[in-house]
């Protein structure tokens, strides 16, 4: 949301006050706190009908400075995210206050706050400057109601909050030279936000727009930091767009909390935010094979379904997962959680000739209740269906008629929801795709209280959290979903999918960078359509989307009006699924090596190129390939004739298909046929080689094999952990290998 008119003026209807000096600075319990004028202070007259604007800085864990701006502090209790790091006692801090200022230590990030006129607030750390937030940079800012807003969005809030003047409250970091800004969720558009206007609000919107299923408030710069805005609820960011020389965040109301954390890499700064917003939870091995699902509005039947799976296995594809889509419920009944028995007549029974047949199973599910459902009407009187303010039950009929919202927040409520899903699992199911959760209105009132506007991303987050809570019950850790939306801490219950993208290359490019767009936000575990979902993909697409799709941590066949069966295309697809299916099931033991280590450190398994290789300024734009674990580069490739244009950083790398060997540090243009794309392994790399190509849960240490690929030095020694959680540490002599 953009406020001024040009650098020097102000839109009209538009009036802001600014902190202007750090008049007093204390120190209370731990914390830094900051009296801020909104004029500077000449004569006593002037503390006079003059608002004040208090700034407080704490440190909640080592490396993290938390900042709150707030003007009223009379109001409603914070209600910011979940943060299981808040909880941390081992915190090293430190405040100094003396003539110069005021000073907060959080081990080796400091923020520092200049006493006296002319407001400056600055971050170092470790003796490296980061950013700083310097005269008019916090501002509360005022919007008469005849100012047209930006966008559909804000005047819907607007309607929302009462029509009459707005009040928000900014703050503008300062960007350096050359400093690039990623992150802020799943964004479809390029992967450098810098120039761009992002509004964190969760939209079923496809992945052709600026609107997106998980909004994150939280991005990481290449200068060794990442702000997190403590704001569930709508915040506004431009991204050196409003103000070309600096990053602004906005939120409406009389507070605003952030948090600065440092890093000496993007590595490091999510290691140290998801200590604050929580690990991903490690999914469980089965669930890194091939999901093949139904579709959505085709027509299936268990015979249907038999001949799916007949044909994977006829075709030596290995198959871990099968899943059901909207229609094994009837329609009109989403969601009533019963089996069609139109079409399903004895689901006990499917579902255990499933499981004999070595898969688990996957059905979906929404937070809505339909009105037809047979549930409706328990769950209205059990008052677990979210209300309007004059206490109906808020309903309207998109997506199904006369729909209702499941009030999380309500834990009679959730448990209800949950006592179906139980159901579910004792029938056979093993895992839901936890579709929707965006579609949250505003004109309700929540059973907590909750504020409706701070309520509409957090949906996602207690929706998803009901869910996976139910799979973790079976045995503590084989819990995994299909999850569409997610905001802040959402990564804790992975998978999360990619959404509804078309079933073209363009869509298949924008899919990638919404998920490495997602990457820098904690999230370990990702993926996708392949072949898109909206429409039917021509071979050449669905082709090149599998090379892509089992190059992802998680892979699902799945699509809107038609099969994805490889054979529906042509046979050529049916040897590219083969091929890199089966490439997949032998880099389980290096894939799950990855995912292990994202469970324990934050780093996703789809790494970008600018956070595995930040001091490389070849890699700051590049979103069209990527890093899969440490050491393999995916470049997908965007075309129907193979060409494809990717870089390589520096040292050797050699073609993880062909044995190629080639030198880095420049661009390489390829052309490969359907069963190849660039896929190097860089120089030193001992690859642990699986195995097995039929499924994902083996022994990796059965039959295992070393790949040692030249250039290295000395030994290295790599570590293999099963499944069942057994772990071994092997060795190799990289001077062995020469080639």
């Amino acid at each position: 949301m953009r406020f001024t008119d040009g650098f020097w003026q102000l839109r009209e209807g538009v009036s802001a006050l600014y902190a202007r000096e750090a008049r007093d600075i204390a120190e209370s319990e731990g914390r830094l706190i900051v009296t801020a004028p909104t004029k500077v202070i000449e004569t006593r007259g002037d503390t006079l009908n003059r608002p004040v604007l208090t700034v407080t800085l704490d440190a909640p864990l080592d490396g993290v400075i938390g900042v709150t701006i707030e003007h009223h502090t009379g109001g409603r209790a914070h209600e910011g995210f979940d943060l299981p790091g808040l909880g941390n006692t081992d915190t090293t801090s430190e405040i100094v206050i003396d003539g110069a200022g005021g000073t907060l230590r959080s081990g080796t990030l400091v923020a520092h706050v200049r006493a006296g006129a002319g407001w400056s607030l600055s971050f170092d750390d470790d003796g490296r400057h980061l950013t700083s937030a310097d005269e008019k940079s916090i501002a509360m800012i005022d919007v008469d109601p005849s100012v047209a807003l930006d966008g559909q969005l804000e005047d819907q809030l607007r309607t929302h909050r009462g029509g009459g003047a707005q009040r928000y409250l900014h703050q503008q970091l300062a960007l350096g030279v050359g400093e690039l800004v990623y992150g802020l969720g799943e964004r479809f558009g390029p992967l450098v936000k810098n120039g761009q206007s992002i509004e964190t609000w969760n939209a079923d919107g496809g992945t052709s727009s600026e609107q997106a299923y998980k909004n994150v408030p939280f991005y990481v710069t290449n200068r060794g930091y990442g702000i997190l805005v403590d704001h569930p609820g709508h915040v506004s960011f431009e991204v050196g767009s409003e103000n070309v020389e600096r990053v602004q965040f906005a939120v409406s109301g009389e507070r605003l909390r952030y948090y600065v954390i440092a890093g000496s890499g993007p590595r490091e700064i999510l290691e140290r935010y998801t200590a604050l917003t929580g690990r991903p939870a490690l999914p469980p091995a089965w669930s890194f094979g091939t999901w093949l699902s139904t579709s959505f509005t085709t027509d299936y039947d268990e015979q249907t379904v038999n001949s799916f799976i007949d044909g994977f296995a006829e075709r030596d594809l290995p198959l871990s997962v099968f899943h059901f889509d909207c229609f094994w419920m009837r329609e009109f009944n989403w969601c009533d959680f019963e089996w069609d028995p139109r079409v399903f007549p004895d689901p006990e029974g499917m579902l255990a000739r499933l499981h004999a047949r070595g898969l688990r199973v996957s059905v979906w599910v929404n937070p809505y209740i339909g009105q037809r459902s047979p549930l409706f009407e328990e769950a209205r009187a059990g008052g677990y269906l979210l209300r309007r303010p004059d206490g109906s039950v808020w309903q309207w009929d998109m997506w199904q008629a006369g729909m209702a919202i499941v009030d999380f927040t309500n834990p009679a409520a959730r448990t209800w929801y949950q006592d179906k899903l139980r159901g579910l699992v004792a029938q056979g199911v093993d895992t839901f795709k936890t579709d929707f959760g965006e579609r949250v209105p505003l004109d309700v009132q929540w059973y907590d209280g909750s504020a409706p506007e701070g309520m509409h991303n957090r949906f996602a987050q207690l929706y998803n959290e009901a869910v996976f809570e139910v799979l973790q019950e079976r045995d503590g850790t084989d819990a995994v979903v299909f999850a569409r939306s997610a905001t802040v801490g959402g990564h804790r219950f992975p998978v999360h999918w990619g959404g509804d993208s078309a079933s073209t290359f363009v869509s298949m490019a924008e899919t990638l960078r919404g998920g490495l767009s997602l990457a820098f936000g904690g999230f370990g575990f990702w993926s996708h359509d392949i072949g898109g979902f909206e429409g039917t993909p021509d071979p050449a697409v669905f082709k090149r989307w599998i090379a892509f799709g089992f190059l992802s941590s998680h892979s699902r066949f799945h699509g809107s009006r038609s099969y994805r069966v490889p054979w529906a295309f042509d046979e050529e697809a049916v040897e590219v699924t083969r091929v890199f299916s089966q490439l997949k099931m032998r880099l389980m033991p290096y894939l799950y090596a990855a995912a292990l280590e994202s469970a324990t450190s934050g780093a996703p398994v789809m790494r970008p190129m600018a956070l595995a290789y930040p001091h490389d300024p070849a890699v700051a734009y590049l979103d069209r390939q990527y890093m899969l674990g440490a050491d393999i580069l995916v470049a997908p490739v965007f075309s129907a004739d193979g060409e494809v244009e990717f870089y390589l950083p520096e040292g050797g790398w050699t073609h993880l298909l062909t044995g190629e060997r080639v030198s880095g540090g420049s661009w390489r243009r390829e052309r490969h046929g359907f069963t190849s794309l660039p896929i190097y392994v860089r120089d030193g790399t001992v690859l642990p080689w699986g195995a097995r190509v039929d499924r994902p849960d083996y022994d990796y240490h059965d039959g295992l094999q070393l790949r040692v690929f030249a250039g290295g030095t000395g030994t290295a020694a790599v570590t293999v952990t099963n499944p069942d959680g057994r772990t071994e540490t092997y060795t190799a002599d990289l001077e062995e290998i020469t080639a």
